[in-house]
């Protein structure tokens, strides 16, 4: 099975800075593509980032300009560099990765979240 587990969310003033990580462990051979989730509450939770091990990239339109996501594949680990962070990018931010089991079938899998606060 695959494991995520995300850390770096925090505290920080609006126009601020955070980078989120994420580490794949287990049988992380099953995971093609990559990405970050983020849900306020009382919102549905959305798309913030994804890479995909081909490389192409794809961002919210909030966010673009502002954040960047990037991929060490020799730890295992997928990065979200936050900038110019404003209140309204305030939730709980999710790993998530996709892939296929053995019988080919899609599968998701998430991390259990990191809280990202900002103040204004």
């Amino acid at each position: 099975q695959v494991q995520l587990v995300e850390s770096g969310g925090g505290l920080v003033q609006a126009g601020g800075s955070l980078r989120l990580s994420c580490v794949a462990s287990g049988d992380i051979s099953r995971i093609n593509a990559m990405g970050w989730y983020r849900q306020a509450p009382g919102k549905e939770r959305e798309l913030v980032a994804f890479i995909r091990y081909g490389g192409s990239l794809n961002y919210a339109d909030s966010v673009k300009g502002r954040f960047t996501i990037s991929r060490d594949t020799a730890k295992n680990t997928v990065y979200l560099q936050m900038n110019t962070l404003k209140p309204e990018d305030t939730a709980v931010y999710y790993c998530y990765g996709q892939g296929m089991n053995k019988y080919m079938n899609p599968m998701n899998y998430w991390g259990k979240g990191t809280l990202v606060t900002v103040s204004s």
